[in-house]
């Protein structure tokens, strides 16, 4: 049986330094709950938004959440970071860091909540990471989930489970469940959405299983969960369908159709165009 520990830490945090914190919250998991394999964390945790406190390309606090994964042997989710590269572009990144201390990889995320995120640039390099003798995941960031194609391709890549950290304040929290569980059934996944509570996030973490059905939702207060990934039953599900219904991603394998929304970002859509500029509301 290929079974994979996860635990969802859902802190409440504000801006400033939460590292010290975060530490305490890990270290207190591993030892309430030993069998757990790997902790993520909400999006920008440590710092809370704002890009002042960006850091260098595998920075101190990078190098910090390093050292924990190793003494703990963990894999590590910290959320993400404001990093500040060399050329002044500033990505929010979140590092994936093994129970040897090592960054095997860094996901910058692909849709800064513009326009109130300014100032980050976008990713563009799809983020998926093998856990050995157990299966793929992938790394999915915030407002990154609201754009189906991301979820998509990732699966395609061979994601079985996503890993998404967000921090969410806002009206459409409700709306995110929904794409979450979305997310899961249509991609055939686990989705770990992990959100941050307290003054900064709404919380309402939630967990959803391959065929969209919720593992666990939290509450918006702090939340620290273990959530068991079964491999296994997600390939039957795949293989089979949920509950024997809806082989998904087979069909859209063997589709007959192409999308051309989601082709060459130059082909101009009039529907589209005619939204006008991305900019900020104004009062009307």
């Amino acid at each position: 049986m290929a079974t994979f520990t996860v635990a969802v830490l859902q802190l409440e945090i504000a801006r400033g330094d939460n590292l010290a914190r975060i530490r305490g919250e890990i270290e207190s998991v591993v030892a309430r709950t030993p069998w757990v394999q790997m902790v993520v964390l909400g999006e920008l945790s440590v710092f809370g938004s704002g890009t002042d406190r960006a850091e260098p390309p595998a920075g101190p606090i990078e190098r910090e959440f390093c050292r924990i994964a190793a003494a703990l042997r963990l894999w590590l989710l910290p959320g993400s970071l404001y990093v500040r590269h060399g050329d002044g572009q500033v990505f929010n990144t979140i590092p994936v860091i093994n129970p040897a201390g090592e960054v095997v990889a860094r996901h910058r995320k692909m849709f800064p909540f513009l326009p109130y995120e300014t100032g980050v640039a976008p990713g563009t390099d799809f983020v998926v990471f093998d856990i050995p003798k157990c299966g793929r995941i992938g790394v999915s960031n915030c407002y990154d989930m609201w754009f189906p194609e991301t979820t998509r391709t990732l699966a395609a890549m061979g994601a079985e489970v996503i890993l998404h950290p967000s921090m969410t304040n806002t009206i459409d929290r409700d709306v995110e469940l929904a794409i979450a569980r979305a997310s899961a059934a249509i991609n055939q996944c686990y989705f770990f959405d992990v959100n941050v509570a307290g003054p900064l996030g709404f919380g309402r973490s939630i967990v959803c299983g391959p065929g969209g059905e919720v593992i666990h939702q939290a509450g918006q207060v702090r939340e620290v969960f273990p959530v068991e990934v079964d491999f296994d039953y997600l390939r039957r599900v795949r293989r089979r369908g949920w509950q024997g219904v809806g082989q998904v991603l087979k069909s859209f394998r063997d589709r007959a159709v192409d999308f051309p929304a989601c082709g060459d970002r130059g082909v101009a859509f009039e529907a589209l165009q005619a939204l006008g500029p991305l900019s900020r509301p104004e009062r009307e």
